[in-house]
């Protein structure tokens, strides 16, 4: 399949991003080449980084998850594999990109949203052309890690997760948070902090695009695929 759709509305977010506070400070730290590191060879758990061209999302086994730490997940019971963004809640949902939605977003606390994907098949094979870092991790790290999402969402009286309606692709819903977005906590912040609860010391000081996360995140891992060459 093809999901350039998510890709998109990202673009115009990391575009303000880089023009207004990465220029002077990020030109010459990130590279188009991954190169990876020898951290994380822990055998037990699975868990995967997918650049989608302007922000990350976290990939995990539907299998490996505990039922006790994300119960959320059984809401896709079919899926092999589960995806989780996150980000600002009129920005990640908008059908049509507007400027002012993407400075409302930088400049405001919003809400945000998590945006959950259940699929199939491999990972590699679901998301073709994104980058993709595979990292090893024991299995107390892997449930933190499954912690640190279930902590994203937002419930109501009842305790139960708050749909907002389908995804941007495939067996997709989105679900409000419980945290806010804004300039210093964007969907690539997010998603190094959520690599941060799985034992993987990324920071997530000016990860503000998906190069630089990669690039941090590339030296605890493994590059299994390259959008570079699969294009």
């Amino acid at each position: 399949m093809l999901h350039k759709t998510a890709g998109r509305l990202f673009r115009i977010e990391s575009f303000y991003l880089f023009i207004i506070f990465l220029l002077p400070v990020m030109v010459g730290c990130t590279g188009p080449q991954i190169t990876t590191g020898g951290f994380g060879k822990t055998s037990g758990k699975t868990i995967y980084l997918v650049a989608h061209d302007w922000h990350a999302g976290i990939a995990v086994q539907g299998g490996d998850i505990p039922k006790s730490v994300w119960p959320q997940h059984l809401a896709f019971p079919d899926a092999g594999y589960l995806e989780v963004g996150w980000g600002d809640g009129d920005f990640y949902q908008a059908r049509e990109i507007r400027a002012g939605l993407a400075v409302k977003a930088l400049f405001l606390p919003t809400s945000a949203v998590l945006h959950v994907v259940g699929f199939s098949g491999s990972v590699t094979a679901y998301f073709p052309y994104s980058d993709i870092l595979e990292f090893q991790v024991s299995k107390e790290d892997f449930a933190s890690l499954c912690r640190f999402i279930e902590k994203g969402y937002a419930k109501d009286k009842h305790g139960r997760p708050i749909p907002l309606g389908p995804g941007l692709y495939g067996d997709s819903r989105f679900y409000a948070s419980s945290q806010n977005y804004h300039l210093f906590r964007t969907c690539n912040v997010w998603s190094a902090g959520a690599l941060r609860a799985a034992g993987l010391p990324v920071s997530s000081w000016f990860a503000f695009t998906v190069e630089e996360l990669m690039n941090r995140a590339a030296q605890y891992g493994t590059l299994v695929q390259s959008a570079a060459k699969t294009q």
